[in-house]
């Protein structure tokens, strides 16, 4: 019996994200398709196999299913209705194509543009994702999704060369929410690491003998586990940057404001990130909330315990 042909797969947006995505769809054997405002990037991934495109809607005029990767509300709009002359993906969506907005932006946005596409006969799936630079790399990504699940049957190969957990979560804009309430979630927990962090600094303790200590009992989590032990290193790469978590914060608090959902946490956290992004920049990873409190508190975690 002959194999079936895999569907040739778009991707929009070759970022810190979007560029490792796609080599995992090169290496599931997709054709792949691909379009990205620097050239640099593009360049990358033509050489790991991608076919290059003019433009976003050049990429969804060639593929079957068109993925977009890209920062923020804003961005996604440009990308797929246009903007500053360039055809938005929009005008490249032909009847029974699926786009898959793997970006985290607003829900109501979503939603909105779900119902463009689907007057031209295109269904969209909302598939935000959690795991950060190292699941993109590794293949491993949470992916939370919003839309038909018909749709989601159809295209679920396609998630599986990117990510291990899919889950459906409802219509149009529920993937987002999800993706909101992970980001509430994460920052919660980064910010009770930081404060013990901080704290068994201060108090004379070793705090990699302390996060060896809690890391296996209730005070377990992905955040300590793994991000801890990059603080106590003094390792600010991103594997997830503070601009990006910031972008994520000001959603959730803005869609919190309008159910009328008091997020205390999260208004914190995003204050004090703010300071990170004021003293150092929003490029840095997310663990740098730790230097918010190293400021306030004049300690550094990982430092020389004083005599």
């Amino acid at each position: 019996m002959t194999q079936q042909a895999l569907p040739v797969v778009g991707f929009i947006g070759l970022g810190i994200m979007g560029l490792p995505m796609t080599k995992n769809l090169l290496k599931a054997g997709y054709p792949v398709v691909a379009w990205n405002r620097s050239a640099g990037r593009l360049d990358e991934a033509a050489a790991a196999g991608a076919q290059r495109a003019a433009s976003p809607a050049d990429v969804m005029a060639r593929a079957e299913v068109t993925i977009v990767c890209v920062t923020a509300s804003a961005d996604v709009e440009a990308v797929l209705l246009g903007a500053a002359g360039v055809p938005g993906a929009i005008e490249g969506a032909r009847p029974g194509t699926v786009l898959i907005d793997m970006s985290s932006i607003s829900p109501d946005v979503t939603r909105t543009i779900a119902d463009r596409l689907r007057e031209r006969g295109t269904e969209m799936l909302d598939a935000p994702v959690s795991g950060g630079e190292w699941g993109a790399i590794n293949g491993t990504l949470s992916i939370m999704v919003g839309g038909d699940p018909a749709v989601l049957d159809r295209v679920r190969p396609v998630l599986e060369a990117m990510g291990q957990r899919i889950t459906h979560c409802g219509g149009n804009g529920a993937g987002q929410t999800v993706k909101l309430c992970n980001q509430i979630v994460v920052c919660g927990n980064a910010l009770a690491m930081v404060e013990g962090l901080v704290f068994c600094q201060k108090s004379g303790v070793n705090p990699a003998t302390m996060i060896e200590a809690i890391s296996q009992g209730a005070a377990g989590s992905w955040q300590l586990n793994t991000l801890g032990p990059r603080i106590v290193a003094r390792d600010f790469a991103p594997g997830f940057k503070v601009a990006l978590q910031q972008k994520d914060l000001r959603i959730a608090l803005e869609v919190a404001e309008t159910l009328g959902v008091p997020l205390a946490g999260a208004s914190l956290v995003h204050q004090l990130f703010s300071v990170v992004e004021q003293r150092e920049g929003g490029d840095l990873g997310t663990q740098a909330l730790v230097r918010a409190l190293e400021i306030l508190t004049g300690v550094e975690v990982g430092a020389p315990a004083a005599d």
